[in-house]
């Protein structure tokens, strides 16, 4: 489905009415995820504004605090993190919310708690608004044991466990990428009518790709078989590099064309980089679902279990055949262990 197509039609697939016909499909659904949801839309069209407004409300100046990561903060940052906790809480369907900009997990008061646990990254590759690049937000949702006594074991899961994840791509046009567990859908937010609408029903990653994404300024750093990601066994053409620095137009690029997404671990980062619980996650929940692969260089992305609402993990994704060469490399390099 194009964008033209849907300037001629009539019968409009919204993001909300899409999920809500997902739901229906529960008869134990009592409305709750839609609701949720409707409050995280809320939240990605009050950050999609913010960044488009940013260079003129003077909001791209360093709020002078650093994040937990020891990241300087923008204040782009901090808004999108403020209307996410407070969208998440006032939709009264949460219970534990984990942003990376937060130290700590936040818990919600009883009296406004729900049965779900949404982990986010408010603003990801924030540090590239003052070059007009696309920047995202990620986020995933689990299901809590008891909304009564809930604990960090309730979001200390492993991905295979997220009930939904998303992405929100903030770039040429805003586009939100979800799936609740049934195939990926892509809804690109149209401005006039200031609703998600559905433009990419059922995305499927292609088999093999063409193009492999990573910071090679690491290079140097990066084990023997992650170097040999770069180069075909088969004597094919290489492939062509695609990096923009943000992961959520990175991951959405590789979703839509094919190819690898990599962040390894390396020398420096021997843990690897990318946080587990809001970025490797849902970005492999969501490949997964469109028919590719998510591979630690060690196990399956979504078999971790995080110790730390924090935690790094090294990660490779994208198309099927091209996860698999990665895995052979691994696997070849662990047999000429002594």
């Amino acid at each position: 489905m194009d964008h033209a197509a849907v300037a001629h039609r009539t019968d409009l697939m919204t993001i909300t009415r899409h999920v809500l016909n997902e739901q229906s499909k529960h008869p134990e659904s009592r409305g709750d995820f839609t609701i949720l949801l409707s409050h995280i839309v809320l939240g990605c069209k009050f950050v999609c504004s913010a960044v488009n407004k940013a260079g003129l409300a003077k909001l791209i100046g360093l709020a002078g605090e650093t994040n937990v990561q020891g990241e300087e903060q923008k204040k782009l940052d901090v808004l999108s993190n403020e209307v996410f906790i407070k969208a998440l809480i006032s939709s009264g369907r949460t219970c534990i919310l984990v942003s990376e900009e937060d130290e700590e997990a936040s818990f919600v008061e009883p009296t406004n708690r729900g049965r779900y646990c949404v982990v986010f990254d408010p603003l990801d590759g924030s540090s590239n608004i003052d070059c007009a690049v696309a920047v995202g937000t990620i986020f995933g949702i689990y299901m809590v044991k008891d909304k009564d006594k809930p604990t960090l074991d309730d979001v200390l899961q492993p991905g295979k466990n997220l009930l939904a994840a998303g992405y929100c791509l903030y770039g040429s046009s805003c586009m939100l990428v979800l799936s609740t567990g049934n195939g990926v859908n892509g809804f690109t937010l149209d401005p006039a009518l200031g609703e998600f609408l559905l433009t990419h029903l059922d995305i499927k990653i292609p088999k093999k790709g063409k193009i492999y994404s990573v910071n090679e300024g690491n290079a140097i750093n990066w084990d023997e078989s992650t170097a040999k990601c770069k180069f075909p066994k088969d004597g094919s053409s290489p492939k062509s590099l695609r990096y923009v620095g943000s992961m959520v137009a990175d991951v959405h690029r590789t979703l839509l064309y094919g190819g690898i997404f990599m962040y390894p671990a390396d020398k420096k980062s021997p843990n690897g980089k990318l946080r587990v619980l809001y970025e490797v996650f849902p970005m492999s929940y969501l490949m997964e679902k469109a028919g590719g692969q998510a591979f630690t260089g060690k196990q399956r992305a979504l078999d971790l279990v995080p110790e730390n609402i924090h935690d790094r993990s090294s990660i490779f994704l994208g198309s099927y055949d091209d996860i698999e060469e990665i895995k052979a490399l691994y696997a070849a390099a662990e047999e000429k262990k002594p």
